[in-house]
């Protein structure tokens, strides 16, 4: 099988626990690169973050960002952004507002987010935007529903952390009840991310599959996250990180070292080794 885009996760996958990337990592992504193979990183995060780990690569990856919502190289020129309407932005904020949680507005220019008292440790357990105030305008309110009355926004997404397991639970529920209109993806411990129906990290995976006319059988995915599952299974090859929770791994048919041990360095060069370049493949006439 020849694989024609490899798709990477950031966090947790890319970049090792202390947020660095790994020099051998680099030359990997740089030697697919060469063979022809199209690149793209995937993450929850937002846009202009994502955008700042692509700069540390010798090489300008496609982005899926914004847990899939926007698709593109540039923000300027996006292929694909999904939104929350406005209206129904509104009406989730008032009933999230019923319950003590940290909640942000991610657009992929900007972000709108409540003044909230968490306690540290639960704030530390997820970190949502490290690094990102020093490129990403960052608005905070004490009343977010009050904001939306005069400045209404449509975002990419949005995320929240409860005070209380049980408030999540009881949030999943009513969303799943009154708002079909969008997704609601769990992550550890009490965070939620919110999307508009259909939108994942593998449906914006998909999208951009598809403008490349490549076929999902053509795709590597790696990463290690709960929502990196779905693109993991529905990939080629989909790759599990070594420090993946089992679940995932149980979806992979490969699993690598983990991010601390060049994991992603580790899986490219050991099969794409084997793998010519994909102008030499199409001079021989050998891709169906």
């Amino acid at each position: 099988m020849v694989y024609r885009l490899l798709a990477v996760n950031i966090d947790g996958t890319l970049l090792q626990s202390n947020g660095r990337l790994n020099k051998s990592t680099k030359e990997a992504i740089d030697y697919v690169h060469q063979k022809g193979v199209h690149v793209a990183l995937v993450t929850s995060r937002n846009y202009h973050s994502a955008k700042k780990v692509a700069k540390a690569l010798k090489i300008n990856p496609m982005i899926v960002a914004q847990q899939g919502a926007f698709v593109g190289a540039s923000i300027e020129k996006p292929m694909m952004v999904k939104r929350i309407s406005e209206e129904l932005t509104a009406e989730l904020v008032q009933m999230l507002e019923k319950t003590v949680c940290q909640i942000m507005l991610i657009h992929e220019k900007y972000s709108l987010g409540n003044r909230v008292n968490l306690p540290e440790n639960l704030l530390g357990k997820t970190v949502m935007y490290l690094n990102d105030q020093n490129f990403y305008a960052q608005n905070y309110v004490d009343d977010i529903s009050e904001e939306l009355i005069d400045k209404p926004m449509a975002p990419t997404k949005m995320d929240i952390i409860f005070s209380e397991q049980s408030d999540r639970g009881d949030m999943l529920k009513l969303i799943k009840e009154m708002f079909p209109e969008v997704d609601a993806v769990l992550h550890p411990g009490q965070k939620m991310t919110i999307v508009p129906k259909g939108v994942s990290k593998w449906s914006g995976v998909l999208y951009l599959a598809d403008r490349l006319e490549v076929k999902r059988t053509e795709i590597v995915s790696i990463g290690d996250g709960l929502d990196d599952m779905e693109m993991i299974a529905g990939s080629g090859l989909g790759v599990a990180m070594g420090n993946a929770d089992a679940e995932v791994k149980n979806v992979a048919k490969w699993i690598t070292r983990s991010n601390d041990q060049d994991g992603v360095a580790y899986m490219l060069k050991e099969f794409f080794r084997k793998q010519h370049p994909i102008e030499f493949l199409q001079k021989m006439n050998m891709l169906k």
